[in-house]
């Protein structure tokens, strides 16, 4: 059962990558969204439950392990073309701003670092409750979105389409499933 006592929650906690997720859709051809996501990542969380507004977060994201179902468009997006791999290996986000929207609902805004690039990210979080598992960890989950332009982080590459418009849309979703465990 799902403790909804948010005081009770206050505390650090560090992000459990195989049991989550972060993700993205992007439109390509003008016509379809491919959908990806990074393999490898940490991150942890300091919850504060009885004032939302001084929680924090941190993330960590490995750019060699994105993945998108196509190891010849995965070869690309870590190239020079993209996210130049060897000069830029890690993706990270720091939470600056904390606030709650009411409910469930929360946003957390923060720098996030692309190529070297920092730029201010909001993102929408649904908070979906916290549970002991059955290995005694105290567990919160949150589900997030965001949108950001990827040419504002320097990610510029494209070609032109016969029929009008472009290959890759320049406007990114951002999709996260967390699921954190309370440090001991």
């Amino acid at each position: 059962m799902a403790n909804t006592d948010l005081t009770a929650l206050t505390g650090d906690y560090t992000i459990d990558a195989s049991h989550s997720t972060i993700g993205f859709t992007v439109r390509h051809a003008m016509v379809t969204n491919v959908k990806g996501k990074f393999d490898e990542f940490s991150g942890s969380l300091h919850l504060d439950g009885t004032d939302p507004t001084a929680s924090t977060a941190t993330l960590d994201i490995k750019m060699d392990s994105i993945d998108t179902g196509s190891a010849d468009r995965d070869g690309h997006l870590k190239s020079a073309d993209f996210f130049k791999i060897e000069e830029f290996p890690t993706m990270t986000f720091r939470s600056t701003k904390a606030e709650s929207l009411g409910g469930e609902d929360y946003r957390i805004t923060g720098d996030l670092t692309v190529l070297g690039t920092t730029k201010p990210l909001s993102i929408d979080l649904e908070f979906n409750g916290s549970a002991k598992d059955p290995f005694g960890n105290e567990r919160v989950g949150f589900e997030g979105k965001a949108e950001i332009l990827r040419s504002e982080w320097g990610l510029t590459w494209n070609a032109a389409l016969e029929t009008g418009g472009v290959l890759v849309s320049d406007k990114i979703k951002l999709h996260f499933d967390i699921s954190a465990i309370k440090n001991a």
